[in-house]
Parts: C-alpha cells; structure tokens; sequence
C-alpha cells in the first residue's frame, strides 16, 4: 500500500508505502492512514479508489470522530488518474519485470529497496503524480 503526498504550497512529493503479505484490509488502511497523518503532522486530502477496504476505513475513521481526513473519490475504475498506480505499474512493469525471486521474504526486500530508491527521487516522483490526468 502507498501515498504520494504532494505540499500545497510547493512541488515537492514524498512517498509513503507499507508492505503487506496480505491483500489490504480495512484495518491495514487505517493504520497506514494514521501513521502518514502523525508523519506529515496535518490534515490529509486523500484521493482514493473505491476498494472496498479504501471505503471501510475512511467509514471507520469518520464515525470514530477523525476530523484531519478529506477525501475525493476517484470514479469507480481509473487508474489513469490515480499516481500510485503509476509507481506500481513502473515497479512492475519496468524496474521489476524480469525478476524472479526466491521467495516472498526476497521479493518483499527487492520491492522495499526500489521503493526507498523511488523515495528519494524526487523527479520520478513527480513523474509519477504528473502522468496522471487529474488537476487538483
């Protein structure tokens, strides 16, 4: 799972992901919602999709009385305006496509290290935001 968050007030991106060995549930997003939120240290606009876990969070989160999320929903299948489906269709699709690990413990530390290369190139961060067709 992982955010691009962009600053308003300039063009500067970071990116935030936690691996799962698990398809994402609810109390996966949650968890991940509120320690990018306690990273960035204020309130989050969340462009989201409509998966299921996605939507039971911030129905979590907003009946728990959380009052630092807004969300935008995304229509129900475009991952031509979501940027983190560009980051997972590079990682895929370009840095990783020919890698067959071992296992899952060597794919999981492959993907870990693309990411924390991803995360510190801002350029491709921003190529990642700004391959979507999306103005915010």
């Amino acid at each position: 799972m992982a955010a691009l968050a962009r600053a308003p007030w300039a063009e500067r991106f970071s990116l935030y992901y936690d691996l799962l060995r698990h398809n994402a549930r609810t109390e996966d997003v949650v968890r991940f919602l509120r320690k990018t939120h306690a990273r960035l240290r204020r309130p989050l606009l969340l462009v989201c999709d409509r998966l299921p876990a996605h939507r039971a969070a911030v129905r979590w989160l907003r009946e728990s009385g959380c009052s630092w999320l807004h969300v935008a929903w995304l229509p129900g299948y475009a991952p031509d305006l979501d940027p983190v489906e560009n980051l997972w269709s590079q990682s895929k699709y370009g840095d990783l496509a020919n890698f067959i690990p071992d296992s899952i413990s060597e794919l999981q530390e492959t993907i870990d290290t693309l990411l924390q290369q991803y995360r510190h190139d801002p350029g491709r961060l921003y190529t990642f935001f700004h391959a979507m067709d999306l103005v915010l």
